[in-house]
């Protein structure tokens, strides 16, 4: 390769002596470059010089696998001498890192693998300097090294793998799909990047074309039925096909599309099919099909009843998803009448191809035959809705009329017949069992029921699960059993300057009764009101009568109230009446006629006496005990009581626990600490209804002097200190009580650590404690000082 490709570059260094191309002058061609100051020497003579540059112009294979830098060219300047003094300097793409340069002797070598397909050529910049002084000695000249294709690629298909679809029965030589292979070497250097194609794989039922990749069926009428897809294998080859060339492969599915190409064929000639006579109307009978290799539209198909029995009996429908024809029912069935029905059925294409007519008909027939099976059906009325009537004046047990039901079926069994009672609840009919005739069982009355819809059952004999069912419908005849009586309830109102013959209530009358022709009453007024003076009635001939006064003059205050009996007679046979009380108000009217003010007057104001006046005095007794409940009510609230809750003292409360205590052994019941430690309580709060400076008649120890001495007395002059402070709250209280109160201390006895505070050992007690200072206490207790205070060795406490 370094051979060659010195060679190469020797061969083209002859072509390119002449060019002038970086303004210098030609060894061979005599022409001159720009004149140019030498370097460090003043502009003294200018003059043309030869070109000094020869080089050639290089290539470089790509992918070398040499080990050594590959030679790329020698660049030479006729400064050069030979002596060393000129330095030769690459710069541009690649230099140094790519291409280096002997800079003596101006050898270019590359170093790296090549790659064309990463990048075609280089641009480089040479120069020669002065190797001391690095001044040019040459200006900077320009040039290309190309790099020099090989066959490195093979071709590539970008858009593969490819799928395809043809449709089938193409006559030879359709167009399946066309590929296309790249090849990334030089299509402008050799035979590298012209790629041929070929199938591996495929054949004989497809081909491609060399140059233009177009794939073609290969074989005509393909059936997609016995197949309907084909796998390819495509290969592109360069250096057009050569030994040597590099190829690359890529597949093709290609898959046959349906065409409507085989006709609807049905599997038999003949279908039979069992059905039982009870199935109701539009029931499916049966479900055929004809078979069709094709899909899709061409698939499709329409079914129809050619001819048969029992026109309009049986229809059919193609079911859109399956293709099936549905045969459905009609009319209801009957065993006993037809058993076995004929149909011819045709199945034809919806969607014929012209260009495939030759492998028709697309259209194909068979016979169908239905068996109706016999069930044992329930009895059927001759009239399943029968209509009768029968008087409302008929007796109980009058026939009414007679039902009849009949087995369909051939063994025909005796039939029992019953009444549905949900639909006769209060049981105003029988039937007779055996003979279907119906009566009445209880009186019937028109005027509550006039027609009733009973439902009767017919039930086989032998069998009573079979019911059928009838309705009769019966109506009521009317009869003239209803008196006429007023149409409504009238309020007749009259002013008491009524005229006479006045026109006061016009009434009418109804009846429950229906007569055929209509109703016609006639009014009257009842004796012994025929002979009334105040009153008379006039029958207007259409149903309705007036009531006029006789008379004027009414006065309410004399009579308020008059009853008048009318009597209403009706037109039926027999005729039927009753008498109606109408009762007249006198009432006080306004200048217009309207009432004021009607019936007696109950109560009459003295005279002088409004009626706005008794209103007043009767609100001025209601303002009054409104004032007085609410000042009663506000004393009540603020009553407080003498002692406040939060005044109180826990020993002073009875608490009765309805159990038995320790007795005097227990002192857990009480914190004794509480009585022993007076010190605490010897300010008491002022109470809010006592005045503490009020004087007291009777001397008391000093309180000063006797709250220092409370940690050396003993027990009992600690109780005595508690006690007159109680008796001195009680003493300036005005408002204390005049009754004792019951002190509770919650702790008595001999065990106690206080000693007991009771009086019934006093008798006993060998105490030696004097009870004189009792005398001191005040009246209140005068006389416990007189039991107590002569006697010695005994007293209230110890």
């Amino acid at each position: 390769s370094h051979t060659s490709n010195t060679r190469s570059n020797a061969l083209n260094c002859q072509g390119l002596l002449d060019l002038g191309r970086w303004g210098l002058s030609s060894g061979v061609s005599g022409t001159t470059s720009e004149p140019r100051k030498a370097p460090g020497a003043p502009w003294e003579s200018l003059q043309r010089q030869k070109r000094n540059w020869v080089w050639n112009q290089f290539f470089v294979l790509e992918e070398y696998t040499g080990t050594d830098p590959l030679y790329v060219g020698k660049l030479h300047s006729d400064v050069d001498k030979g002596d060393g003094n000129v330095k030769y300097v690459l710069t541009g793409e690649g230099a140094s890192s790519i291409f280096t340069i002997d800079e003596n002797t101006g050898d270019i070598h590359a170093t790296k693998r090549l790659d064309r397909e990463e990048q075609g050529y280089y641009t480089l910049r040479a120069q020669a300097v002065d190797r001391e002084t690095n001044i040019p000695v040459e200006d900077e000249s320009e040039f290309i090294v190309k790099v020099q294709d090989i066959n490195d690629n093979e071709p590539k298909f970008p858009d593969g793998p490819y799928t395809a679809g043809v449709p089938e029965m193409s006559p030879l030589g359709t167009t399946v799909v066309q590929v296309a292979a790249t090849d990334a070497d030089d299509p402008t250097y050799g035979h590298s990047a012209r790629v041929v194609y070929s199938i591996i794989h495929g054949q004989p039922y497809f081909s491609v074309e060399p140059k233009t990749g177009i794939v073609r069926t290969a074989l005509p009428n393909m059936d997609r039925e016995t197949r309907d897809e084909y796998v390819l294998v495509i290969q592109a080859k360069d250096m057009m096909g050569q030994l040597g060339g590099l190829s690359g492969t890529t597949s093709v599915t290609v898959t046959l599309t349906d065409v409507n190409d085989n006709p609807p064929r049905f599997s038999r000639k003949l279908y039979q099919y069992s059905v039982l006579e009870s199935v109701p109307v539009a029931s499916v009978v049966a479900r055929l099909k004809a078979a069709d290799p094709d899909i899709g539209s061409n698939a499709e198909m329409d079914y129809r009843i050619v001819d048969g029995d029992g026109p309009g009996l049986f229809n059919i429908t193609t079911d859109e998803e399956t293709q099936e024809g549905v045969i459905i029912l009609q009319r209801p069935l009957d065993y006993e009448t037809k058993s076995t029905f004929s149909l011819r059925i045709e199945a034809t294409n919806r969607n014929i191809d012209p260009q495939f007519l030759t492998f028709g008909p697309f259209s194909d027939m068979t016979v169908i035959k239905v068996n109706v099976e016999d069930v044992n059906e329930p009895p059927v009325f001759t009239n399943p809705v029968i209509k009768m009537t029968v008087s409302e004046a008929a007796r109980v047990g009058t026939t009414i009329g007679t039902v009849s039901a009949h087995d369909p079926d051939s063994a025909s069994s005796a039939i029992r017949y019953s009444i549905d009672r949900n639909t006769d609840l209060e049981r105003y009919f029988n039937v007779d069992a055996m003979s279907g005739v119906i009566s009445t069982a209880k009186p019937l009355d028109r005027e509550v029921n006039s027609v009733h819809n009973i439902t009767i059952f017919a039930m086989e004999s032998q069998d009573p699960s079979q019911v059928g069912r009838g309705i009769a419908v019966i109506t009521v005849m009317d009869i003239n059993d209803n008196a006429p009586v007023f149409a409504i309830e009238y309020e007749t109102r009259m002013c008491e300057n009524a005229s006479p013959g006045q026109v006061i209530q016009t009434i009418s009358a109804v009846d429950k009764d229906e007569p055929p022709s209509g109703h016609r009453f006639y009014f009257s007024l009842a004796l012994p009101a025929g002979s009334n003076h105040n009153f008379t009635l006039r029958d207007n001939k259409d149903n309705t009568a007036s009531v006029l006064t006789k008379r004027g003059g009414f006065r309410r205050r004399e009579q308020a109230l008059y009853q008048l009996p009318v009597l209403i007679v009706d037109s039926g046979s027999p005729a039927l009446s009753s008498t109606n009380t109408l009762s007249v108000r006198v009432c006080d009217c306004d200048g217009d006629g309207v009432p004021q003010a009607c019936g007696a007057v109950a109560y009459t104001l003295p005279a002088g006496l409004s009626t706005g006046a008794l209103l007043a005095i009767l609100g001025c007794i209601f303002t009054l005990l409104v004032l007085v409940l609410l000042i009663v009510t506000m004393r009540r609230r603020r009553k407080e009581p003498l002692i406040l809750d939060d005044e109180r003292d826990v020993r002073e409360n009875i608490v009765r626990y309805d159990d038995e205590g320790g007795g005097e052994e227990d002192t857990e019941a009480f914190d004794m600490v509480t009585l022993r430690n007076l010190n605490i309580m010897r300010d008491p709060k002022v109470r809010r209804d006592v005045t503490p400076e009020t004087p007291t008649f009777f001397s008391y120890p000093s309180s000063s002097a006797s709250r220092a001495a409370y940690k050396v007395l003993p027990d009992n002059m600690l109780f005595r200190e508690f006690i007159w402070d109680r008796l001195k709250e009680a003493d300036v209280d005005p408002t204390a009580p005049p009754y004792d109160s019951l002190q509770t201390y919650a702790f008595e006895g001999t065990g106690s650590v206080a000693e007991s505070l009771s009086s019934l050992e006093s008798l006993s007690s060998d105490s030696e404690q004097s009870y004189d200072y009792l005398s001191n206490w005040g009246p209140r207790f005068k006389k416990l000082a007189d039991l107590y205070g002569t006697m010695e060795g005994s007293g209230v406490f110890s």
